[in-house]
């Protein structure tokens, strides 16, 4: 008779403490994230209350109501848009190729190009923009008589005063650059460039078709901190007199206080939606990258002439 065996039961592998911790609820980020929440909401929130609550007569919707046919609204609008569009265009002209270059030559320039970005955040927008008034008035005192003259009335029109878009490329370059920057980090450029390079391509051709897809959420994150800088600069479009939008906000809001508070509002959630936008673009470009898989093996050549796949090996039990 054969003896009766019992099998032991199998114990639980032990939890990880890493993972033990990880499992508890933190309440702690949940409390920093409301108190964050209320510390951006309760201004934005009162100043929703201060445009729709008038004394006296109750919640009224006139601020929001008027804001199209306000003068001038639609005209400042469209300017910041189009100042912000070709600012955005400049900006990425200029410090993309730069980057690229940096990658493939001496590292010493990365040094220099990374001081030249950054000295807009050094400098005051005050004593930039006294430099180029002082410029633009030169035109009448020394180049009456040359074809510069028409030069300098051309980007002083109002318009699309070019002038603007040269100084918010200006003030734009450091977030330009510390965008792009962390974003080549992540990207072997000269590996690519030679690749490239060896196909057959172009030097644009590497950076539209190589580099640019790789930098697309680096590309968004730049545009849109671009965007917001042109939307609320202030000091130098008003110091320079021309009217984009944040300078008809501040004009409105001496004759009409609750309409400017509501266009600001109304600025506002146009800046997140066009993030969401940026984000939403930037994210589906990364989602639709190819994943680097494990690597695929080819079959090994045949031992006998060295081509074709081999005989496939023998395992034990099945022969």
């Amino acid at each position: 008779m054969a003896a009766l065996t019992t099998a032991a039961p199998a114990t639980e592998a032990p939890v990880p403490l890493k993972a033990a911790r990880r499992s508890r609820p933190r309440y702690w980020r949940g409390a920093v994230l409301a108190i964050a929440g209320l510390y951006f909401i309760t201004p934005l929130l009162s100043s929703f209350v201060f445009t729709v609550h008038v004394p006296n007569q109750g919640l009224t919707f006139e601020a929001y109501s008027g804001i199209l046919s306000a003068d001038g609204f639609t005209e400042s609008l469209f300017l910041s848009l189009s100042l912000a569009a070709a600012t955005i265009a400049l900006a990425l002209l200029l410090v993309v190729p730069a980057l690229v270059a940096v990658r493939l030559g001496p590292p010493r320039l990365r040094a220099v190009v990374e001081i030249v970005c950054m000295l807009p955040l050094v400098v005051p927008p005050i004593a930039l923009v006294t430099g180029i008034a002082t410029v633009l008035r030169w035109g009448p005192d020394h180049f009456s008589r040359t074809p510069l003259y028409q030069t300098f009335l051309a980007v002083q029109n109002e318009s699309f005063p070019v002038v603007l878009v040269l100084a918010y490329t200006v003030l734009a370059l450091p977030f330009v650059h510390r965008s792009l920057d962390a974003g080549l980090r992540a990207v072997d450029v000269p590996t690519l460039v030679e690749a490239a390079r060896n196909c057959g391509a172009s030097r644009l051709q590497v950076i539209v078709s190589v580099i640019l897809p790789n930098l697309r959420s680096s590309l968004a994150g730049a545009s849109f901190l671009t965007l917001a800088l042109v939307l609320g600069e202030y000091t130098v479009a008003s110091l320079l007199g021309f009217r984009p939008f944040a300078v008809w906000i501040v004009t409105v809001s001496g004759a009409e206080a609750r309409m400017s508070v509501a266009v600001s509002l109304l600025s506002l959630l146009i800046t997140w939606a066009l993030l969401l936008v940026l984000s939403r673009a930037g994210t589906r470009s990364s989602a639709t990258a190819i994943p680097a898989g494990p690597a695929t093996v080819t079959p090994a050549a045949d031992a006998t002439n060295g081509t074709g796949p081999a005989a496939p090996t023998p395992v034990p039990g099945k022969e």
